[in-house]
């Protein structure tokens, strides 16, 4: 009688030292309680996140991240590391968010949560701007596709039935289809835009698209509710307020939200 008393009195005891531990804090706690929001970014990736003649730090992800800032009433902190290394220091802690287009996969997550999408990108299929004889993926089968050869962008192209040709990526890509060097590339529409917008008079055009679009939110770690929520919020209220508008049309000429 006295062991079973014991062991109930212990019990009771732990019971009572665990209704009385505070709940796990959210990050939102400690990023209002800072006043700021760390934000990890590349700072090499245009037109994203970027540096401009200047040497500041600018670009889509980067003015969109200031916005959710201002939303949530803190400053934000933008914090610089390469691509590989962002992920790993979010989980690390030492950010609080990741805005540097990062996709939204099964993989991912599985370990972290992501905000509601705020840029959707498709693969889009580019030839010369006088060319005719190409208007879908069908059409690439034994044309030259210029992709890097890497990407998933280059195994869509060969899919399609496509001789590759290697290059550095998307500006490679294009200069050679422009230069009859390539029929085509396939690759990303963000890319385009944001060159279209550069440069408006380069002799290239979209023929085709991927009706399926690839996502992107801001990754933040998990079991944080109420930062998820927040950051939610933000996003609504720039779409809402035309903020979200203005920086897009600044940096891709488009609506890059759907």
């Amino acid at each position: 009688m006295r062991f079973v008393s014991t062991r109930l009195a212990l019990v009771l005891a732990a019971a009572a030292c665990l209704l009385g531990m505070p709940a796990q804090a959210d990050d939102l706690d400690a990023i209002r309680a800072s006043k700021t929001l760390r934000i990890g970014t590349e700072g090499t990736y245009a037109p994203f996140t970027f540096h401009d003649a200047s040497g500041a730090l600018v670009g889509f992800d980067v003015e969109i991240g200031r916005k959710v800032a201002e939303k949530l009433g803190v400053t934000p902190q933008f914090l610089e590391g390469k691509w590989d290394g962002l992920i790993a220091g979010l989980d690390g802690k030492r950010y609080d968010v990741v805005i540097n287009q990062v996709g939204i996969t099964k993989e991912r997550q599985a370990k972290f949560d992501f905000s509601e999408p705020y840029i959707r990108a498709r693969a889009v299929l580019i030839t010369r701007a006088d060319r005719a004889d190409i208007t879908s993926f069908a059409d690439l089968k034994g044309k030259k596709a210029a992709q890097s050869l890497s990407s998933n962008f280059a195994r869509l192209a060969e899919q399609s039935g496509a001789e590759l040709v290697g290059t550095d990526g998307f500006d490679q890509s294009v200069q050679l289809v422009a230069t009859g060097r390539a029929d085509a590339t396939v690759n990303d529409s963000l890319s385009f835009l944001d060159f279209h917008k550069q440069k408006p008079n380069a002799p290239v055009k979209i023929v085709a698209e991927q009706t399926d679009a690839d996502a992107s939110g801001i990754i933040m770690r998990k079991d944080n509710p109420a930062l998820k929520a927040a950051i939610d919020k933000a996003l609504e209220s720039i779409k809402a307020d035309g903020s979200y508008a203005a920086i897009a049309q600044k940096y891709f000429g488009a609506d890059v939200s759907k």
